[in-house]
């Protein structure tokens, strides 16, 4: 009898769970790095569904990242970027990084705001190194432009020997 309303109480949240299961996945794809000021804003609520959908969904065997393939803007952009961008923003740069990356020197990727018209930036590898121990090593230039504002940030990325990504060091 338990067990009938157990599977009941969950079949009758299934529905909210799922649905809050797919806003999360669009945000969570999105992999973005949240400011303090952002995780302030974070209600409760939020978390309490988070919970819910993640137990009950846990024990129907949906895994908990249904988000898709994202990149992890944290280990792509130097924090100076981060703050400049919103969330959607985070992840154009980040993508153009790593198709800049993996195009090598000279490689230069621009991108333009999906969600504020005055935003754009380009990512530029100026530099490759070979390291000892067969990993590698790229300079990478960000460029960002808001309201005409350009900031320009240099950051070294590497990738360890057989490793197929490059990560910000």
């Amino acid at each position: 009898m338990l067990r009938a309303l157990v599977t009941a109480g969950l079949l009758a949240v299934a529905p909210l769970a799922l649905s809050y299961t797919s806003i999360a996945s669009a945000e969570g794809a999105q992999q973005c790095t949240d400011t303090p000021a952002k995780k302030a804003r974070k209600s409760m609520f939020g978390s309490l569904l988070g919970g819910i959908a993640d137990s009950a969904l846990g024990r129907v065997g949906v895994p908990g990242s249904v988000a898709g393939v994202a990149l992890p803007v944290g280990s792509m952009l130097s924090d100076a970027i981060i703050n400049l961008l919103d969330c959607k923003e985070q992840q154009q740069a980040a993508q153009a990084t790593d198709k800049a990356v993996r195009g090598g020197v000279g490689t230069e990727v621009s991108w333009q705001s999906e969600t504020r018209p005055n935003v754009s930036g380009k990512s530029t590898v100026t530099a490759q190194e070979q390291l000892a121990d067969g990993g590698q090593c790229v300079t990478v230039n960000d460029v960002v432009i808001v309201d005409g504002e350009e900031t320009t940030v240099p950051k070294k990325m590497c990738r360890a020997a057989g490793a197929s990504g490059y990560v910000k060091v």
